[in-house]
């Protein structure tokens, strides 16, 4: 185990000398923060409030569009024609955003102008319609009938239709959750594909070059291959560990200076509907759907328990899938002779990732219940399941797939550990099948 022990610190100081490591330790997690602002930011797209200059000679709309004013939009009113033309260029009207004409047609046509210096973003859009569209309801309601407006808003409550899955009543379940799991897969099998790739690389190098052979004089091949796969597993728990820091670091930068106000409704107020109602209009709108994002990442998704299942699940899945990639390097007689058998590899990771998607749709499907317990395919899926949450009394699924998957880790290393015994000092031969089934036999 000494011997391991030194090879794994070998293996370790090569990587972290390297200059591709550490810039991939710091530049994936800009990379990635980066891409998260981006998302956060979609659905924000245009001005982010409005000052409205609204051409109300009649003044049909008595001074008011809303019972109280918001955070985004203020209305300002006056009962002068105002031509689109010294709208734009007169100085007096420079300090507003948009400008907006109400006359009698619009109670017979339901049709309104806003003429705009720079595009509302879609939220906004959104929340003007409703607040007009509500406005002239009530108007016409005072115009054309003698209820008051009080009464009108008592019998005009949206009616709010909910859909709920039979086997989750209480809509406890999300989709969202779902796909944060997946994330936590999709990184299990990216790190797991970078670094299996570098065991593959490493053993080849050494291999073709003979460095194999005078390491060899000092320990076991099982040990060299258990260090080898240790040592480059210790690097990539370092730059998960650092990933991790910095784009939690860059999260709380997020929402303490960028997003401090993504997730107050109260910007909604004026919209005078239920607040289940209110709150499926913001749900509907761009923002909205990021809103639910932003909820998620800074509310909902408890990552302490999300990472501590992370970690092991990588490490297991780290060690069977280096197993596979530490016997291609062993026994392939040149550095190319290997591919053949990588591309299965590379395969079985992608449909990993498809068995993780498919959790996501269908979790309760008889496909996902068999996937979540084969170790090809369980590291993704049970990270899914656990996002997704267990329901009471089966968590126990978890720890089985956990058990089959570090039975199935230990199984592999062995047989991958006879093939590194009979195959590294194998050279100038074309890798087959009946290769290694002979090595296998061989103890």
């Amino acid at each position: 185990m000494k011997n391991s022990w030194l090879i794994a610190k070998r293996e370790l100081i090569e990587r972290l000398s390297n200059g591709a490591f550490l810039w991939m330790l710091f530049i994936g997690p800009l990379i990635s923060l980066f891409l998260i602002y981006l998302l956060f930011k979609a659905g924000d797209e245009g001005k982010a409030s409005l000052k409205i200059l609204i051409v109300d000679p009649i003044n049909l709309m008595d001074n008011k569009i809303v019972a109280q004013e918001g955070k985004t939009i203020d209305y300002y009113f006056t009962d002068k024609y105002i031509e689109v033309e010294e709208f734009r260029n007169a100085k007096k009207y420079q300090d507003f955003d948009a400008l907006m004409e109400v006359n009698e047609k619009i109670l017979i046509n339901k049709k309104a102008f806003v003429f705009y210096r720079e595009n509302p973003s879609p939220d906004l859009k959104m929340q003007l319609k409703f607040q007009l569209e509500r406005r002239v309801e009530e108007v016409m309601i005072e115009e054309f009938t003698r209820l008051s407006v009080d009464e009108f808003r008592q019998i005009k409550q949206p009616l709010n239709v909910d859909f709920r899955n039979v086997y989750d009543p209480k809509n406890e379940s999300s989709d969202m959750e779902g796909w944060v799991g997946f994330v936590f897969g999709a990184i299990i099998v990216l790190f797991v594909l970078l670094f299996g790739m570098t065991i593959l690389r490493s053993t080849t190098r050494e291999k073709s070059n003979r460095i194999v052979e005078v390491l060899l004089a000092s320990v076991k091949p099982s040990q060299l291959m258990l260090g080898k796969i240790t040592g480059i597993g210790i690097a990539a728990l370092i730059q998960i560990f650092g990933w991790t820091i910095l784009i939690s670091l860059g999260l709380v930068i997020f929402r303490e200076t960028i997003f401090p106000d993504m997730l107050d409704l109260s910007n909604w107020e004026g919209i005078q509907v239920s607040a289940d109602v209110q709150q499926q209009i913001i749900d509907s709108t761009p923002v909205g759907r990021y809103n639910q994002f932003i909820e998620l990442i800074y509310e909902r998704i408890n990552f302490g328990y999300m990472l501590a299942h992370f970690a092991i699940l990588f490490v297991l899945a780290y060690y069977f899938y280096g197993a596979f990639f530490s016997a291609i390097g062993a026994t392939a007689g040149t550095e190319s002779d290997g591919q053949q058998f990588l591309f299965p590899v590379i395969f079985i990771l992608g449909f990993s990732l498809y068995a993780g998607y498919y959790a996501i749709i269908l979790p309760d499907s008889s496909f996902t219940q068999w996937m979540q317990f084969i170790p090809f395919t369980s590291p993704v899926v049970v990270m899914v399941k656990v996002a997704q949450g267990y329901p009471n009394g089966t968590h126990y699924f978890a720890i089985i797939s956990v058990l089959i998957l570090a039975i199935s880790s230990y199984m592999f290393l062995m047989i991958a550990g006879r093939l590194y015994k009979n195959g590294i000092l194998q050279f100038g031969h074309h890798l087959r099948i009946k290769n290694i089934l002979a090595w296998l036999k061989k103890s």
